[in-house]
């Protein structure tokens, strides 16, 4: 059985978002809160799981600079600690934690959750990997835009992840045409690509072309563009996202305080007619062309 690594904190309650924020950018495979069942408390405990242990110096360091983001200051962790714990261990343990995610139109679940009954489109996640489960408000504001404005057009999900923006995008097609259209989504990992065609094929979403990569001069024109990356991955990029969607472009991943100078950059490029959507600390911004 293979040996993984937990990292242990007790920190306080209200900079859990935060923590998982700065552990999300060590590529942490998945987190686990644990508040002792109280509905509120000052402080809880986080567990952020990893294959290998990060350097000590740069652990504290993403961790102090995703606090000072959030406007929390180092000693909002109190303590921290490691364990060593067997693979089967921790996905029983994740299991416990992952609950569906319910947005408007979409259900994001596990594979062993049983969901009634429903008019919803329900998207299946295996546990392979935590991140894309559907539960960050990132990836909430993108289905959310997907749900009120994706009008079974082309559509290309750039850092898919592991596949849930383009599934849905491919769910609320099927529902809308018969002719269903050209739906992509890529990453630059390998892994995550991996996971996404698995995902895919869950959700008899097989259409969906998925591959490794990012987008370039010779990627080909959307209707509907979706980037849920981060702002400093997203602004470099905007000229080309904005190229390469034809109708309308989705950003997502932007803290709240970055939105402003990512509205900068899109004026910069002529782009006048967006709209920010908040979730928590974080927003997303569509554009219209």
């Amino acid at each position: 059985m293979n040996t993984w690594y937990a990292l242990k904190l007790l920190i306080d309650s209200e900079a859990v978002e935060a923590i998982e924020f700065g552990l999300n950018e060590l590529e942490v495979l998945g987190t686990e809160i644990n508040n002792l069942g109280k509905t509120a408390t000052p402080t809880l405990t986080l567990a952020g799981y990893f294959n290998e242990k990060p350097d000590d110096e740069v652990l504290r360091g993403q961790l102090n600079e995703a606090l000072s983001i959030y406007g929390f200051p180092p000693e909002a962790i109190h303590e921290m600690s490691w364990e060593e714990v067997g693979q089967q261990d921790w996905l029983a343990e994740w299991k416990k934690h992952w609950k569906p995610t319910v947005t408007d139109r979409f259900i994001i679940a596990p594979m062993w959750e049983t969901v009634e009954n429903t008019d919803k489109w329900v998207i299946r996640i295996e546990p392979s990997m935590a991140f894309g489960t559907g539960t960050h408000e990132t990836t909430r504001l993108c289905l959310a835009a997907i749900e009120k404005e994706y009008d079974a057009e082309s559509f290309l999900d750039v850092g898919t992840g592991t596949g849930i923006l383009a599934i849905a995008a491919l769910m609320k097609a099927k529902e809308k045409s018969a002719d269903l259209p050209r739906i992509v989504g890529c990453d630059t990992d390998v892994d995550s690509i991996k996971i996404a065609i698995e995902n895919a094929e869950v959700n008899d979403a097989a259409a969906v072309d998925l591959y490794v990569g990012s987008i370039d001069d010779s990627t080909d024109t959307f209707d509907f563009v979706c980037a849920n990356l981060t702002a400093d991955v997203i602004t470099p990029l905007l000229p080309l996202l904005t190229s390469k969607a034809a109708k309308k472009l989705v950003l997502s991943g932007i803290l709240v305080e970055q939105c402003d100078d990512v509205l900068a950059e899109l004026r910069a490029l002529g782009v006048e007619d967006t709209k920010v959507e908040r979730d928590g600390e974080w927003v997303s911004i569509l554009v219209k062309f």
